[in-house]
């Protein structure tokens, strides 16, 4: 959106508004860290979800490990008889 408002401004088609201050409130509010009373629920949420990744990861790590050896041991079966 930003794209087409620069490229309306650069052609001319919208009459430029006239120089003035502009004055903005900044979004973000910058507090003194108080480690004295960390933020325990937020480093729970943080461990716990790194933990549920890694445990994740690993479950479909051995599941495609276990996957890839079964289509070895099929690849190495060649009998005749079999079917």
């Amino acid at each position: 959106m930003a794209a087409g408002l620069r490229a309306v401004r650069r052609w001319g088609l919208v009459a430029a508004a006239p120089p003035r201050l502009a004055f903005t409130r900044s979004a973000s509010v910058v507090k003194k860290a108080n480690n004295g009373q960390p933020n325990w629920l937020g480093v729970g949420m943080a461990f716990g979800t790194s933990a549920a990744v890694w445990a994740f990861l690993i479950k479909e790590h051995n599941e495609d490990v276990m996957e890839y050896e079964k289509r070895q041991q099929e690849r190495r079966h060649k009998c005749t008889g079999c079917s």
